[in-house]
């Protein structure tokens, strides 16, 4: 007979349980809680799309689309994707289903994302993003409401100190289209002291030089031109707006000139969190301002700004949260009493109490088994002169102790 080989998880992927698992519902559960306190509706998107669709809005040249997407074609023989980010996708959907009617929309979004690169901590090929966007308005309040909401979120995570919220402006059209011949033109002084990876970005999309992190390129791009000499007056007020924003909303952010994003399409703010305690991996959440997007992939023109962040990583940073303790456990100390102790564990979940039953094995280890559940009242069920008793074994006085004597009490009077 042949030997049936065992299984293996496919590398860069991950089987998320237990403690991991209780991370990755803190992240959720705290993005859901401050969705809702910013009247953000949620939305669901593809996991694959048409190719095109990433590649128009990630660029021809990124690494992402050049190097890490996951592409094949379906049997119609359609080159399709699967997703990489979220941004694309809803935009898609804002110019194919009509959205344009809604708008401004606030939305949010969550799922896996997937992308081809070496795996490492905090990094996976399949991993998961929580994601918001306000599409529709072009004012730097949008920008804040964001900004305000991205801050609450790792407030409520408790893991806000540390956090640093990096702030720059990519200014209007007219500021980049001065800003990026500036760059071009300080680059080409020093091509020869460029990467060969900044030699074809100088070619094609000059700014993402700024970010290299190719030492042989940092005293090149250390010495480039800031943005701020180039800065339109609206640029400039639209910046100033959004920095007077925070302010006033009490959300600490530091000026980072050398922040930038490559695609014509962003315009005004990009942001990063960053902080150091996952080493390399300094980013927990990150956006900016793309107001070219959707009409780069073929819909009107229409402002956006956006966020996303990976839920592995913002779990990374979180206190483990406690395992759940049941509200009651049932300890069947009688096989006859099971149908009764049935009844009572509906009666109990029909009331919104989580329940546990241990009804299997010897009858008599049963109740020691239900006291290590270590639930908050713990109920044993035998049987006595014919009948099924219910019993209580919870002494301690507290308001779920008496909802539980109540339900039992009222599952004796049926």
């Amino acid at each position: 007979m042949a030997r049936i080989e065992t299984p293996k998880r496919v590398r860069g992927t991950q089987d998320i349980f237990g403690e991991e698992q209780r991370r990755f519902a803190r992240v959720v559960e705290a993005f859901e809680k401050v969705r809702r306190l910013y009247c953000f509706q949620q939305v669901q998107v593809p996991v694959f799309e048409a190719t095109g669709v990433f590649a128009r809005s990630m660029g021809e040249t990124s690494d992402v689309v050049s190097k890490e997407m996951y592409t094949f074609p379906d049997r119609g023989d359609d080159l399709l994707t699967l997703r990489p980010e979220f941004t694309a996708g809803i935009c898609r959907a804002y110019i194919t289903e009509g959205w344009q009617q809604y708008a401004p929309l606030k939305l949010t979004t969550h799922g896996p994302v997937f992308r081809y690169e070496r795996p490492q901590k905090g990094r996976y090929r399949q991993f998961h993003q929580i994601d918001a966007e306000i599409i529709g308005a072009a004012e730097p309040a949008a920008d804040v409401e964001l900004l305000t909401f991205a801050d609450q979120l790792l407030r409520e995570l408790g893991i806000s100190e540390g956090v640093t919220l990096q702030l720059n402006t990519l200014g209007d059209a007219e500021t980049r289209d001065a800003w990026r011949a500036a760059l071009v033109a300080h680059f080409e002084k020093h091509r020869g002291e460029l990467s060969d990876d900044s030699l074809t970005r100088l070619e094609k999309n000059p700014m993402r030089i700024l970010d290299s992190k190719d030492p042989r390129d940092r005293p090149v791009a250390d010495a480039a031109p800031d943005i701020d000499a180039y800065l339109t007056s609206e640029a400039g007020a639209f910046f100033e707006a959004v920095t007077k924003g925070l302010d006033a909303a009490g959300v600490a952010w530091t000026r980072n000139a050398r922040l930038v994003r490559g695609l014509d399409y962003y315009r005004h703010t990009a942001f990063e969190f960053v902080t150091d305690r996952l080493g390399a991996q300094g980013t927990v959440l990150a956006g900016g301002r793309y107001d070219g997007l959707i009409g780069n992939l073929g819909g009107p023109e229409t402002p956006g700004v956006g966020w996303a962040a990976g839920i592995e990583r913002l779990g990374m940073l979180t206190e483990a949260p406690a395992v759940e303790r049941p509200d009651v456990v049932l300890a069947v100390e009688d096989d006859q009493a099971l149908g009764y102790a049935l009844a009572a564990q509906a009666l109990f979940r029909a009331n919104d109490l989580s329940v546990e039953m241990i009804a299997t094995g010897s009858p008599r280890k049963r109740y020691d088994k239900a006291t290590k559940v270590l639930a908050k009242v713990l109920v044993s069920f035998g049987w006595q002169n014919g009948n099924p008793v219910a019993k209580n074994r919870s002494a301690a006085e507290q308001p779920l102790h008496e909802t539980v004597k109540r339900l039992l009490d009222e599952l004796a009077g049926r």
